[in-house]
């Protein structure tokens, strides 16, 4: 009870985002292979050790010491330990290695992407909570202003004061500000759910707790794009992840140049073997016992091999030139997202500064509005104006009062995206 009555700070949603989000959780997984990658790549720097055993009964017509074809049965048992491994390959196990090393940064740098672009995504949910709830603050101010309105119309009604009409648009007004109400309390439900379901927590009792947002400076945070964009080459995952692939293709086209070199190898057994004949043994013949077999069976060798390539239809060739277009794939990947980046940051500074313009606009207009009804209310209670025309000039505040609380999240949110770019995102 008390974990679904709780508040959640924006820390916290974030937080709960990157721990249960289904694609974070596979590709830390994804990072959890690519250490497996290392330690195979490093086991093909150990040798390779076999044990193998074999047992063989064979039973068949074989001569005896008068050259008498006879049944005879025995069984043959062998034991061996071998193995072998690489002295040279043309470093390509080397190579491999410090790929695998690559691709666990690779790995985590795909990881960072993602919580990023979760992270960022839950900001907007949570002002997009706060947005909610301030615009059904804003309408529940307004529906007890027409309730009041309705009370001093009926009580101007029955002194006469009035005609009926103006009552009942009165009566009109409240009814449609509090129909606004419950689209504003819709509104801030949905925001709430698709919040509860972005962190996966119950939506029951769900809310977040309040934010402070001040009101938004008309100082921009940076001068200009470039700050942010040469911040964000420095911190930004996806500019570091397309480095390490081409720093991968450098090394794929190592080890394919490493099939032009010869390579060296090693092997090396030990065995023994246990034979048993139960039947026609020659006259005198008995069958040894098997520990005395296994000692004066006993058999240990070792040896190298080396192989030079000479020609292999041109597989080899192939194969780097491929290398060196995978390379040179990696290198325009890289530039592409340089581009991308910057682009995507000047869109956002731009939207910035779009948006501070449209929240000073939205200012100005309230504060222009606010002016107008309160000589409007003076006017209509001293009877010098209809109902009607003082709810259209109410109804432009409520509007004004709208629209500045959406420039206002709009503003901070783009805000937040230029900071997220710029690594200066703080979810504190």
């Amino acid at each position: 009870f008390a974990f679904s009555q709780k508040q959640w700070t924006l820390k916290e949603a974030v937080d709960q985002a990157l721990e249960k989000n289904i694609s974070i959780r596979q590709n830390r997984l994804s990072v959890e292979l690519s250490i497996k990658d290392v330690a195979i790549s490093k086991g093909n720097f150990l040798p390779n050790v076999n044990g193998s055993s074999s047992a063989n009964f064979n039973s068949g017509l074989s001569p005896d010491e008068n050259g008498i074809l006879r049944n005879t049965n025995n069984l043959n048992t062998s034991f061996n330990l071998g193995g072998g491994g690489n002295i040279f390959n043309g470093y390509r196990n080397l190579n491999s290695y410090k790929r695998a090393q690559l691709g666990v940064e690779s790995s985590k740098y795909n990881l960072e992407v993602i919580e990023n672009d979760i992270s960022l995504f839950v900001v907007n949910g949570y002002l997009n909570v706060l947005f909610a709830k301030e615009n059904l603050e804003v309408a529940k101010v307004q529906y007890d202003i027409s309730k009041k309105q309705v009370e001093a119309a009926d009580a101007r009604f029955k002194a006469g004061a009035v005609a009926k009409n103006d009552l009942l648009n009165a009566k009109s007004t409240v009814a449609n500000d509090l129909q606004n109400v419950i689209t504003q309390e819709n509104a801030l439900n949905i925001a709430l759910l698709n919040l509860a379901q972005t962190i996966q927590v119950p939506i029951a009792n769900f809310d977040v707790a309040p934010i402070e947002i001040d009101t938004p400076s008309a100082d921009l945070l940076y001068n200009d794009s470039n700050i942010v964009f040469d911040k964000a080459l420095i911190n930004r995952p996806e500019i570091e992840r397309a480095k390490l692939n081409i720093e991968s293709s450098e090394l794929d086209i190592k080890i394919a140049k490493g099939a032009y070199l010869p390579t060296l190898s090693y092997n090396f057994g030990i065995g023994t073997s246990f034979f048993y004949q139960f039947n026609n043994l020659l006259p005198g013949q008995t069958n040894k016992d098997f520990s005395d077999q296994i000692v004066d069976r006993f058999q240990y060798g070792a040896g190298l091999s080396l192989n030079i390539p000479i020609f292999n239809r041109n597989q080899t060739k192939n194969n780097v030139d491929k290398s060196i277009i995978n390379k040179q794939v990696s290198q325009i990947a890289l530039e592409n997202e340089r581009i991308q980046l910057k682009q995507t940051i000047e869109q956002a500074f731009l939207d910035v500064k779009a948006a501070l313009k449209s929240y000073e606009a939205a200012k100005i207009s309230l504060e222009a509005q606010e002016e107008a009804f309160k000589n409007a209310e003076e006017s209509f209670n001293y009877g010098a104006m209809t109902l009607f025309d003082f709810d259209l000039i109410r109804n432009r505040l409520v509007s004004a009062e709208s629209t500045l609380i959406r420039a206002k999240y709009d503003y901070v949110f783009k805000t937040k995206v230029l900071e997220f770019y710029a690594g200066d995102l703080v979810f504190d």
